[in-house]
Parts: C-alpha cells; structure tokens; sequence
C-alpha cells in the first residue's frame, strides 16, 4: 500500500471517529453551550400558550397544620397564572411560575457549571444572571435536562421575595410541563395571611416564634385539562 494511500485512510479513520464522537455528544446534550441549551428550554416553554390545571395541594410547614386542598390554575401566555379555590390555599406567588417566565423576561447570561451526577439522564448545572437591573431575580442556579430541554431543579434567589427551591417531575419524556411540583421557601420573606387561614387551619404561634428559620415546603400535584402549544 503506497505512503499516500495510508495517509488517506487514517485521514478517513479520524473523521469517522470525530462524526461519531459529534454525534455522541448531540445525544448527551453537550453539543450546546450553557446560552444555546437555555435557548432551547425557552424556546419549548414559549410554546405554550396556555393551560388549565387542577392543583392538589399538601403543605409541610413545622409551625402550621393545614388539610390537603384543592384548587384551580389558568394559565395564558403573557399573562400571571391566576389561581381559584373554595378554601383557603397556601402558595407563594413566586414558586409557581411554570413558564419562568421571569428567568427569562430580560437578557440573561448563562454560565455552565458542568454536569450532574447520579442522574439516570444527563443533567447539566446552569446559573443565569439577568443583565438588566429590572429583573425581579439576582441569579438563578438550574439543573437542566439536556436531552429533554427542560429544567428539573431550580434555586431562584429573588431581590425582595427571599430563596426559592423549586423539584419538578414529569410524566414522560415529551412533557413540557411538569405534573408535581415541590416548592420550598423563606416564610419570613414573604406575607401570608395566617389570619385568615380558616377554622381547619391549625397554627402553633409559640413554636413560630420560637423558629428561628422559618422555612417552609408546599407539593403541588397538577392533572391538566387543557394545554395549548404553537406548532
């Protein structure tokens, strides 16, 4: 075999070799920087144009015991999710945003953190940092789904609202958003109105005062009824 003919092959072996390693990166999601990966989660939950939810809620505040409730969320692009319902329900406004609609309101700035381990699916952390002042938020760390384009696990550190920490599942691997929703926050960051918590509200005071940090987890469980997506 002639010196150039050798040449040509290893020349033919290396590009397989990179075509296969680009393709295995696509699949793993690290085909895209930090910017163009949160693109592409903006992009699907912009598709989105609106929904309609039955919410089960449980509350899982030390100081507070609270039955289970229920109630209703509507949903359309551009607009505050809107929530209804009999009772008395406990929700921090902040921690259900399922469009991040926030995160996304004004430039931002996406800085990779590298991936997550101990993760069936590859999981990448990714902080966002707004640059405009105007954003309601100072950064946001996430772990992103790379392969899916959407965000499981996310710690909001908002400018006047305190630390959200938000869990999300999905159904499956198609699902823009998710059916369980686990929010944890600052109690002391935010106004609840316990005074009007209703008669099967129980609140010890003494231990809410004696708590020095007071924390708090809500889980929300949603069935959609109706969801609506641009082509």
């Amino acid at each position: 075999m002639s010196r150039i003919a050798v040449i040509s092959e290893k020349r033919y072996m290396m590009k397989l070799v990179s075509i296969g390693l680009l393709f295995f990166y696509s699949i793993l999601g690290w085909a895209q920087t930090a910017q163009e990966q949160m693109d592409s989660v903006k992009l699907r939950l912009d598709s989105i144009q609106s929904f309609e939810a039955t919410i089960a809620l449980h509350v899982d505040i030390s100081f507070i015991t609270m039955p289970d409730k229920m109630a209703q969320a509507t949903f359309q692009k551009g607009e505050d999710m809107v929530i209804t319902s009999d009772d008395f329900v406990l929700i921090p406004k902040r921690g259900l945003d399922l469009s991040f609609s926030e995160l996304f309101k004004y430039p931002f700035l996406a800085i990779d953190r590298g991936e997550v381990t101990g993760n069936s699916n590859v999981v990448r952390s990714i902080s966002i940092l707004p640059s405009n002042n105007k954003a309601n938020f100072s950064v946001a760390n996430l772990h992103v789904d790379a392969q899916n384009n959407r965000i499981i696990w996310a710690e909001i550190n908002t400018k006047k609202d305190g630390t959200y920490i938000l869990n999300l599942t999905y159904p499956d691997k198609g699902a823009i958003l998710p059916t369980r929703l686990n929010v944890s926050f600052e109690m002391d960051r935010i106004r609840i109105p316990l005074n009007f918590a209703g008669s099967d509200v129980s609140i010890d005071r003494k231990k809410m005062r004696e708590t020095e940090q007071k924390t708090g987890t809500i889980v929300l469980n949603l069935e959609y009824t109706n969801i609506e997506k641009s082509q």
